[in-house]
Formats: structure tokens, C-alpha cells, sequence
């Protein structure tokens, strides 16, 4: 194959913005690879305590049980039945129907990147840090074709890359939700993770989903607090890490949101991770799936029956009022990515 070189625009990417509200303006940034999509939602706005320990406690409620609150994590495979790449790279898409593949580089190229386009026109670019281990990529673009592109840097100092290796999969999804409830790059943890027991924990005596998706985005929104010197520091290409963030109790946005992630897939209720624009600025919030409801947003708060998109930074750095008037109609937020 002839190598295919591009000029990159990793350069000209804003800088991904994480959400205290000065005057109702985001300050603070960070930079991450995403993709190109567009649409709008709403953001959330909720204040109470809760932590660990001290749950909210909730009213007795006729002879309604408590909902399982047993962790399922579901463990990416790269089981070698469906394996593509050469000599420095191995694609699996064994599992492509549950939602996800797995990319191996074994390579020795300084800058590295890897793309999936998937059905819906989106495209989402990676950087590539691990050498010789599997990493877990999500197909978030439904059902449909994928194309799957490796770029290994051809010259630093124009910031030109050369096709690698690429190889396309017709997916059709098992469950549309899958890729929603499983460990990817950017939501990564395990069974040993910290973050899934502590999710167990905050669901304990739950009636509901919706009671479970409270006690875990309060616990966050006041338990975590920003972290400003970090969000000023921060590396292109920065990957969560959600057990950090719950030890620490600090992080920026894309800490927030990921851990929050983890914590309600892992209580088998599909969560996006989302960036896009909040404003002007990028940011980085979640949405989940409730059964009675649907995919919640186009609400702005919550009110014991209703969740809009949630923005766990934003509600833990900022009063109610605040979050409110920024929020406005939902029109400043902008889904770009979806993880």
C-alpha cells in the first residue's frame, strides 16, 4: 500500500474547556482527541448532600424491593477470531457486534494515531500511547460500516501522517446499548476497580434506577472538586483515570464525567460519556439511559422524576441559581463526541 500522508489538525483543536462558572463563563481547559458529530442538549442542575457514607436517605416506599445493585462489568475481549494488521499493528473485531474492537500497536513511531469512522458520518481520532497492549476503541456510530485507520507520524516538524494500516467491518450491534455498558479507552476500569464497588455502594437500597443515578451524581458532584492546576497542565491526549479521580476527590471535567460513567454502566444503566461545545468553550458531561424515560435531556432540572443530560462538573462547582441562568434554554450545549 502507498503511503497516505495528511496534514493533521491536532494544532488548530480549542482547547477542551472544563466547567467553574466566573460571571456564568467556563474557564480552565484541557485538550483531547475527539470526533466530528453535531447536536444539541441540556444540561442538568441538582444540589444536595450525599457521600459515601451517608447516603440521601429515601422515603419508605410500599412493598417495592430494592433493585440489584450487584456490579456487572463487562470485559472487552481480544479473543483472535477476527484479526487484521501487519507487523506493527493488530486490529481484532472479533467482538465488533458488542460494541467495540480492540487495537494492539507494537510499534516504535514517536506520534501515533488512530481513527474509526462509523456509520452516522462521524469520526473520532485517538492518540495512541500504549505500545504491545490491547486497547479497547467503542463503536458508538450504531449499525453500519466502519473504517478503521492507524497513522503513524511521517514528519514531526510539518505534522504530516502516513497511513499505517487500515481495514473496514460491517457491525451490526447484539444490544444498542452495549457499547454504552462496557470499559472502553476513555471509561476504563475493571473488576478490582475502586470505582465499581463505590457505585455498588452509593446503589445500595435503590428502588429505582433513576434513586441509583441520584445517590451516584450527588455523591460526585459533592464529593470531587475541581481541579484547576491540573486542568492548566494538562497533556494533549489525557486519558481518566477513575480510580485516581475517586482517591484523589479531584479532577477536571473529563475526570468527572468518566468516573460517573463508570460507576452507572457498572449498575447496568447505559451511560454516554460526551464532548462537545458548552457555549464557546469544550467540555466534557454525560447523558444515561432510564427505561421509563428514555435517553434523558430536554429538561433542565430535576425534580424526583426527571433528569436532563447531566454535567456533574459544572453542578459541583456552582450554586443552583448560577447553573440555571447559564444553562438558559440547553442551546449551550453541544454534543460533538460520544464515547
Amino acid at each position: 500500500m502507498a503511503a497516505e500522508c495528511f496534514q493533521s489538525d491536532i494544532r488548530r483543536r480549542p482547547r477542551l474547556f472544563c466547567g467553574r462558572v466566573i460571571a456564568f463563563i467556563l474557564i480552565s481547559a484541557f485538550l483531547v482527541p475527539g470526533c466530528s458529530s453535531g447536536g444539541s442538549s441540556f444540561a442538568s442542575d441538582n444540589q444536595a448532600s450525599s457521600n459515601s457514607s451517608s447516603k440521601p436517605k429515601k422515603e419508605a416506599d410500599d412493598n417495592t424491593p430494592d433493585r440489584d445493585n450487584t456490579p456487572r462489568v463487562l470485559t472487552p475481549e481480544a479473543s483472535g477470531k477476527s484479526v487484521f494488521g501487519n507487523d506493527i499493528v493488530s486490529m481484532d473485531l472479533s467482538n465488533v457486534s458488542k460494541g467495540y474492537m480492540m487495537l494492539t500497536y507494537s510499534g516504535s513511531n514517536e506520534k501515533v494515531k488512530f481513527q474509526v469512522q462509523g456509520p452516522d458520518g462521524v469520526t473520532c481520532t485517538y492518540l495512541v500511547e500504549a505500545r504491545g497492549e490491547h486497547v479497547t476503541y467503542p463503536l458508538t456510530g450504531g449499525d453500519g460500516g466502519y473504517t478503521f485507520t492507524l497513522y503513524e507520524s511521517a514528519d514531526l516538524s510539518q505534522d504530516l501522517y502516513a497511513v499505517a494500516f487500515t481495514e473496514s467491518a460491517d457491525v451490526t450491534l447484539e444490544d444498542k446499548f452495549l457499547p454504552y455498558l462496557t470499559p472502553n479507552v476513555y471509561v476504563d476500569y475493571n473488576n478490582k476497580s475502586k470505582a465499581v464497588s463505590e457505585g455498588s455502594s452509593l446503589a445500595e437500597g435503590c428502588k429505582t434506577d433513576l434513586d441509583a443515578v441520584e445517590n451516584i451524581y450527588l455523591y460526585v458532584t459533592e464529593n470531587i472538586k475541581y481541579d484547576t492546576k491540573k486542568a492548566e497542565n494538562i497533556a494533549y491526549g489525557y486519558i481518566p483515570d477513575v480510580d485516581h479521580t475517586l482517591k484523589t476527590k479531584k479532577g477536571i471535567c473529563f475526570d468527572y464525567a468518566a468516573l460517573m460513567t463508570a460507576m452507572l454502566r457498572t449498575q447496568r444503566i447505559p451511560t454516554r460519556l460526551e464532548v462537545g461545545y458548552s457555549g464557546e468553550i469544550y467540555h466534557a458531561w454525560i447523558s444515561c439511559y432510564l427505561t421509563e424515560k428514555g435517553w434523558v435531556d430536554n429538561v433542565i432540572e430535576f425534580d424526583g422524576k426527571n433528569w436532563s443530560l447531566m454535567d456533574p462538573t459544572l453542578a459541583s462547582n456552582n450554586g443552583k441559581g448560577s447553573v440555571k441562568k447559564y444553562v438558559g434554554d440547553g442551546s449551550n450545549y453541544t454534543v460533538k463526541y460520544t464515547y
